[in-house]
């Protein structure tokens, strides 16, 4: 809680020296429109990470049952683990260095700044830098997750937006199905995991289709029609003025 309070102080300094602004640009003061926006990536991702676990469960066999250590403490934990892990990140990746790179080179270009240092991140976090054939995917994946959320927050002019994708897909994966490096959530694994044959098809079907459905459904929803005009004022202004110069 006190890295995030930091980071939200040298947000201020930042956006106040570079733009002589205020965190407003984080479009994170709470209305209603931002409350559903919100909940509406959040719902798209939970269904998309969940349906990658449902078809394991029924191409592969897989079986996962509710963990007997459940409890409301550790619900609670869960959730507070993953916002503090995603209002650190959204807070580096597309916070006021990515709004500022926007004012200063245009949103393509901050677009593609701010997913290849998103990329580059979980190199370190996953430990796996050295490992190249572990890195090409990890940074390939992750580079496009970072185009989706910087494109969320220039397209919605909030965080909201953004902290809703990234929190569902990591609550989801590493909590509800206790795939992260917290230990056991919610549901856990049945163990030994079923080794099954199946064609290349189903195998990529089932590893891809969360991710295709992911990107596409969060596009659209990101899509300018969905939003509020009184949500876009600060980002258009700088894309025009970066144009300008």
């Amino acid at each position: 809680m006190v890295g995030i309070i930091v980071q939200l102080l040298i947000s201020w300094l930042l956006i106040w020296f570079f733009c002589k602004e205020n965190l407003s640009v984080l479009g994170m003061k709470p209305s209603t429109h931002r409350a559903s926006m919100f909940f509406i990536f959040l719902t798209v991702t939970i269904f998309c990470c969940s349906l990658g676990f449902f078809l394991r469960m029924y191409f592969g066999k897989e079986s996962w049952v509710l963990n007997p250590l459940f409890s409301t403490t550790l619900l609670f934990k869960g959730i507070w683990w993953n916002l503090k892990s995603v209002l650190f990140e959204e807070l580096i990746f597309r916070g006021v260095i990515l709004y500022i790179l926007i004012k200063k080179i245009g949103a393509s270009k901050a677009i593609i700044i701010s997913s290849v240092a998103f990329g580059i991140y979980h190199l370190f976090t996953f430990e796996i830098f050295g490992n190249l054939s572990s890195m090409i995917p990890v940074f390939f994946l992750t580079g496009l997750v970072g185009i989706l959320y910087a494109y969320g927050y220039v397209k919605t002019n909030s965080l909201y937006a953004t902290i809703g994708m990234h929190f569902g897909w990591n609550f989801t994966k590493g909590f509800l199905f206790s795939e992260g490096s917290i230990g056991n959530g919610i549901f856990v694994q049945i163990k030994p995991i079923p080794v099954v044959s199946v064609s290349y098809f189903v195998y990529y079907a089932v590893m891809l289709t969360p991710y295709i459905l992911f990107f596409l459904l969060n596009y659209i929803a990101c899509s300018p029609c969905h939003l509020e005009r009184s949500e876009r004022t600060h980002l258009s202004e700088a894309k025009e003025l970066s144009k300008a110069k």
